[in-house]
């Protein structure tokens, strides 16, 4: 009888114990010199921990995206996004961690561009466009949809298709980029992207996704490929290995912009258009800042319309001629334009 109350007190204090650790870490909490934690780039962050409570903490730490930090940051050369600034303490003997998410923003609204058309040529009125770039001078199309996502390669003047081949019934291809001869071609739900010879379209290979869930769009800019998943997140991948390796998020100076999609190589900057709009973001490859859109709404109106059209979606860059060539799901124009600021 007393082994079994000896037993029964020694549980009830050990959830005591528990329960009043678990009270005293809800009242720390991380303070930052923004009433809620947005910043905006080249700014600078001040943090401390706040323990209204006075507790004894040991030696309190910081971390800001897993790297040590005293008591404040520069925002100035940073990725746009989500970041996480984390204090370390010692509660009741044991080591807590108080996490809290920072935001840091443009400084400045995106630019916004027109365009005029240069040229408009025949397009496949039956392809549901994901992906489309220049390669040697020859136009590269991935196409969606359970049992009809192809690869081509096409004479864009003519709408010709040089080559092509039809991926398997239960892939929905996704976009596409070409480097070193090499075409990388992404699938949306089955977590697998495939590696083709640029020119004679065997299949090479095969690569895993890892973190990100989706394959949306793909580009390169020569010497690394950067990757869309349909959040606001561009994924980095390794060449070699395939493996993603790091990320930037687009944000503006309103906050973040989601569901990127195809891109494009240009100029150093990343073109993407957002599922479902007729516009396309230039985002800085470096930080994720949107320094500018592209609002391509009237192309819409100027394709035939039939109940299967769909959105714009298939933005290429032609450096020959330095214009962007853009079409749509079941378009039957892809247009030449070139850019210009309003």
């Amino acid at each position: 009888m007393f082994k079994s109350l000896t037993i029964i007190f020694l549980s009830a204090l050990a959830i005591s114990c528990g329960s009043s650790s678990t009270e005293k870490k809800k009242s720390l909490s991380v303070k930052t010199n923004s009433e809620n934690h947005v910043f905006t780039i080249g700014n600078t962050m001040d943090f401390s921990l706040n323990n209204p409570k006075n507790y004894d903490l040991g030696e309190v730490t910081f971390s800001f995206d897993g790297k040590p930090v005293s008591s404040s940051v520069d925002l100035s050369n940073i990725r746009l996004g989500e970041h996480q600034l984390v204090a370390q303490v010692n509660l009741d003997g044991e080591p807590e961690t108080i996490q809290q998410t920072i935001t840091v923003m443009n400084d400045m609204a995106p630019k916004v561009y027109t365009f005029n058309i240069v040229n408009e040529y025949p397009h496949d009125i039956t392809s549901y466009t994901q992906g489309l770039e220049f390669y040697k001078g020859e136009l590269y199309e991935s196409t969606g949809q359970y049992g009809e996502s192809k690869l081509r390669k096409l004479d864009y003047i003519t709408g010709e298709v040089i080559k092509n081949y039809d991926l398997p019934k239960e892939y929905f291809a996704e976009g596409l980029t070409v480097m070193n001869d090499k075409v990388y071609q992404l699938t949306w739900k089955r977590g697998t992207g495939f590696v083709y010879d640029a020119n004679s379209f065997e299949k090479l290979s095969s690569f895993k996704y890892n973190e990100s869930k989706e394959g949306w769009g793909i580009c390169n800019d020569g010497q690394v490929l950067y990757k869309s998943d349909g959040t606001e997140k561009i994924w980095t991948l390794n060449p070699e290995t395939l493996m993603e390796e790091s990320y930037v998020q687009a944000y503006h100076s309103k906050g973040k912009v989601v569901e990127l999609n195809e891109l494009e190589w240009v100029e150093g900057k990343i073109y993407s258009n957002r599922w479902q709009k007729n516009g396309v973001a230039i985002i800085n490859p470096v930080n994720g800042a949107v320094e500018g859109v592209i609002d391509f709404t009237p192309l819409h109106n100027k394709v035939t319309q039939h109940p299967k059209l769909d959105v714009l979606n298939g933005i290429a860059y032609n450096p020959e001629t330095k214009t962007l060539f853009v079409t749509g799901k079941r378009w039957d124009k892809l247009f030449e334009v070139e850019i210009v600021e309003k």
